[in-house]
């Protein structure tokens, strides 16, 4: 099961400013309380009297820094006038009374859940690091399950053993294996091209499929029919060429993602099997 790093969403938290009250019978009006410097730097703008927290600013300026804009003045213009204009459209919202339609409470419920969870998950994570070890058994592991060596086969996929057989056959009479696979193959991605599967190491095919087609012989077909899961195969073999597997430096950003996302996904069948579901 995959989970989905969800994204974090902008809380909305505006603040109600508090109305001065008129002066009565030419009294002098009382003098303003001197604004707090601190509540100055929470705010980057008030719409009608409503401020724009600092925070959603300082939110919204690390997703643009993760997408790869720059932290300077332009920016955070542009994003102090996004903050503006949906304070502006919620503040509408709101009065049209947007939030307390079903609909809308649902997708609030769910992005609340959804902030939650991806706030879990950045914590657990945070607290479960990929070490340089993990990375590197599991460069070493794929490294030794991949081999030296790609394999350019290709290949006709019949229903049954008899069909297949009867290709080999057919083979032996001198049929072109290209031909015979276009006109019989049951793959429909590979029949077009001849049965050509292009070259692939051999941990891209199921196992049984691979064993065979290692052993083969560079122009050779095999002269039994291969059982899959997808069927039965008659395998020839094109060519056979040295690969050079790419260094730990080249891969180690794609290993630690995909150790990452193992981990979430074992955290969250943990956390399954502990739940009652009914």
């Amino acid at each position: 099961m995959k989970i989905r790093m969800l994204a974090v969403a902008l809380l909305a938290a505006p603040a109600l400013a508090l109305a001065q009250a008129e002066p009565k019978d030419g009294a002098k009006p009382a003098a303003k309380p001197a604004a707090k410097p601190a509540a100055k730097a929470e705010a980057v703008a008030t719409v009608n009297g409503v401020a724009v927290p600092r925070a959603r600013m300082d939110l919204m300026m690390q997703q643009q820094a993760a997408r790869g804009a720059p932290d300077n003045d332009q920016t955070r213009a542009m994003v102090r006038d996004e903050l503006v204009n949906r304070e502006i459209v919620a503040q509408e919202a709101q009065r049209a009374g947007m939030a307390k339609t079903p609909e809308v409470l649902t997708q609030l419920d769910l992005a609340r859940q959804e902030i939650l969870v991806s706030a879990y998950i950045r914590d657990w994570v945070r607290k479960h690091p990929i070490t340089d070890d993990d990375v590197q058994k599991e460069y070493d592991r794929a490294k030794a399950q991949s081999g030296d060596k790609e394999y350019k086969a290709r290949h006709i996929l019949l229903e049954t053993e008899d069909q297949a057989k009867g290709m080999i056959a057919e083979l032996k009479k001198g049929g072109k294996f290209d031909e015979l696979a276009t006109k019989n193959s049951k793959d429909n991605g590979t029949k077009d091209r001849g049965g050509d599967l292009d070259w692939n190491l051999p941990s891209v095919f199921d196992p049984q499929f691979a064993d065979v087609m290692v052993k083969l012989e560079k122009g050779k077909y095999t002269e039994t029919p291969v059982r899959t899961r997808f069927g039965f195969h008659v395998i020839q073999l094109d060519d056979v060429r040295q690969v050079k597997f790419p260094a730990l430096t080249e891969v180690r950003p794609r290993i630690q993602q995909q150790l990452v996302q193992h981990k979430v996904e074992g955290l969250v069948r943990e956390l399954r099997a502990k739940a009652k579901i009914e």
